[in-house]
């Protein structure tokens, strides 16, 4: 069985409101989730609150995923993206985390992403990047792991919105081949 038929088969579980299933489907994605969160919020006391919100909605929505449809992470992945999203795009009052500069501190923290690249997976999925042409895996990277919207992506491409949307599905799918999901 593939990591993704038992993360699946983990949701199909979750889906019947299985606690252990949930904590397993947790322990084994929270990493990746924080990184995409973390990424686009770029503030860990947000990105916090953002992910326990995503497993909320991964624990109350786990039936309405679709195998067929998407990989189990990839479907994850989207929910914690679109939360994260809709958190920076909320007007929310302002902190010293919102003006880096005022802190000037240098973090020996390794982020979720770097721990989660230098891991089996990364691996792989730097392997698989790289056979992607440049101007599509960059626009993969951004997109996924800096959160530039289509449109910011359009603009900095120098595409219409539609082909950076055609090269991000084509892409995305080009990788989940390579990665055997």
């Amino acid at each position: 069985m593939t990591p993704s038929q038992a993360l699946s088969n983990l949701l199909a579980q979750v889906a019947r409101k299985d606690r252990a299933a949930f904590e397993s489907v947790y322990r084994t994605t929270s990493a990746k989730l924080y990184g995409i969160i973390l990424r686009i919020l770029q503030r860990r006391d947000i990105a916090d609150e953002v992910l326990q919100e995503v497993y909320v909605k991964i624990w109350d929505r786990a039936g309405d995923f679709d195998p067929r449809v998407a990989s189990p992470i990839s479907w994850m992945a989207a929910i914690a993206r679109n939360r994260a999203l809709d958190e920076l795009r909320r007007k929310r009052p302002e902190s010293i985390e919102d003006h880096p500069e005022l802190l000037d501190v240098e973090s020996d923290d390794e982020s979720a992403l770097a721990r989660v690249m230098r891991g089996d997976d990364g691996k792989r999925l730097a392997d698989c990047l790289s056979r992607l042409e440049p101007p599509r895996r960059d626009m993969v990277v951004l997109a996924y792991c800096e959160g530039l919207s289509r449109e910011e992506l359009s603009e900095k491409f120098g595409q219409p919105v539609n082909t950076v949307k055609t090269w991000l599905r084509r892409s995305l799918t080009q990788l989940k081949g390579c990665l055997g999901g």
